[in-house]
């Protein structure tokens, strides 16, 4: 299979494509691309940036430390100098790193919330995101010349670059921790100490938030958080289905709250103390209200098109200029690096905010959602309500539907530009989004979204209501819409 260096890197099957010798060839061509000398750009461009500097990290997947050294190997063999993690350690971690070792880049080993077989690399460049795709494009350029003229890695065996001092073995944590303490309001969290579970769904989150937790005086109970590279046979990905560990410690007393990040640990989830699951959607939405009434910040708000339109009320009572992008945190990235953007967050559970780097960070949200719940008084769940009350009410639910054969992506999404319902569950189509699929919005402000997918024949659903009938109509438009294709 070919080799695909998309948005934010390459994923792949462990021991399929995913092999020590075609991450050797990645790797070069990061190395050609980076030192090309266009690799920087006006976002970027920094007198302070050591273009030599490159940052390698890794989460807890199978063979991810080995995997993290041959790129080590690979970059120091072409003239760099790298800081490579001594253990797993979140990707927003290493990212952060990227920008406070003045790097040029990073590499991160991870293939994040995908299933276990899979593994994968992250690209990051200096400002502390996930590379441009302009710069993921150079890389797939050289991948491609290399592999034609068969010029194979450039490689450094591993001790030697260990005492030239070409391979620099570091702990990531340290910095990040006192990045964070800037961030959150640890006084706040002290002065209600709170007793909850954390779920790192055996991804490279586990330990970090009860670590720079401790002292606060909260009572920080740990779950899956050994070493398993196989996630216990599940996704590390911290959606409803996946957290029925999570809902039964809470069940069992252990804490009265739950945070669960996932494999890499760049997403967040929750749970409130009855054991329902509190969606990326109404987490985003609870921090822009915090940050907002609480903090006293201001600045713009950027959300994707899959997610939910409470963030358009709140930012629409406190006059914030809304954004609204295309599916991926590298568009709401693009904003970070170029405005003052309050807040910026997508569907799946990736979430910043200002003062942090532009990539999502399930550790930094589950400090502030800590933080949330203490300076309240109340619970979680109490939060959520008070929020539904205010903005909502939101019934979100998204599902994937299969077509019965392949069908043209851009042909498909004209379709349903063209032909538009003048009406869904009693409801009219006042307005069409085509940023990213095609998403109907509604007299009521529910939507819908319909993504067709470039790569296979797949619809993909995403729907909100102010009602689970609702949900459910919007929902059955798009099934109709898959049995339609013919």
């Amino acid at each position: 299979m070919p080799i695909h260096f998309g948005t934010d890197g390459w994923r792949a099957v462990i021991s399929d494509t995913f092999t020590f010798t075609n991450l050797r060839m990645v790797t070069q061509a990061i190395a050609d691309a980076v030192g090309s000398g266009s690799w920087l750009n006006g976002a970027a461009l920094d007198a302070s940036i050591d273009p030599r500097k490159m940052v390698v990290g890794f989460d807890t997947r199978f063979l991810s430390d080995r995997f993290a050294v041959e790129v080590a190997r690979v970059l120091a063999a072409n003239g760099f100098t790298v800081y490579l993690a001594h253990a797993d350690a979140p990707t927003p971690a290493i990212s952060f790193t990227v920008k406070h070792l003045n790097a040029i880049g990073g590499v991160m080993i991870t293939a994040s919330h995908n299933a276990p077989r899979y593994n994968g690399v992250k690209l990051k460049s200096a400002y502390g995101g996930s590379a441009l795709p302009e710069q993921c494009r150079q890389v797939e350029v050289y991948l491609n010349d290399n592999e034609a003229t068969a010029r194979g890695p450039n490689l450094m065996e591993y001790e030697q670059a260990l005492e030239l001092k070409r391979i620099v073995r570091f702990n990531p944590i340290p910095a990040y921790n006192d990045h964070l303490r800037r961030l959150i309001d640890f006084d706040v969290i002290g002065s209600a100490p709170q007793r909850f579970i954390v779920d790192s769904m055996y991804g490279s989150g586990r330990g970090v938030i009860r670590g720079i937790l401790q002292g606060t005086g909260c009572e920080v109970f740990e779950i899956r958080g050994e070493m398993n590279p196989g996630f216990g046979g599940v996704h590390p990905e911290p959606i409803a289905r996946y957290l029925g560990a999570l809902s039964g410690a809470i069940g069992s007393g252990m804490g009265g709250f739950g945070l669960a990040t996932d494999g890499d640990a760049d997403r967040i989830g929750a749970m409130d103390e009855s054991g329902a699951f509190v969606d990326p959607h109404k987490i985003m939405a609870l921090a822009l209200r915090y940050l907002v009434e609480k903090r006293g910040l201001t600045g713009s708000v950027v959300r994707t098109v899959s997610t939910t339109r409470m963030i358009d009320r709140l930012a629409n009572r406190y006059g914030l200029t809304l954004h609204e992008t295309p599916v991926g945190f590298n568009h709401i990235a693009d904003y970070m690096l170029k405005e003052d953007v309050l807040i910026g967050g997508e569907e799946s559970g990736g979430i910043s905010f200002k003062g942090h780097i532009p990539e999502g960070d399930g550790v930094l949200m589950g400090l502030l959602i800590v933080e949330m719940v203490a300076a309240c008084g109340c619970t979680l769940r109490d939060l959520v309500d008070d929020l539904l009350k205010e903005v909502g009410p939101a019934f979100y639910e998204r599902t994937d539907l299969r077509l019965k054969h392949p069908v043209s992506k851009a042909a498909m999404t004209q379709k349903l530009v063209d032909e538009p319902p003048s009406a869904i569950g009693g409801e009219s189509v006042r307005q069409i989004i085509t940023i990213d699929g095609v998403k109907y919005i509604l007299a009521d402000d529910s939507w819908l979204l319909i993504r067709p997918s470039g790569t296979e024949p797949v619809l993909r659903v995403y729907a909100e209501g102010r009602t689970p009938e609702m949900v459910r109509a919007l929902l059955g438009y798009g099934e109709q819409v898959a049995a339609s294709v013919t």
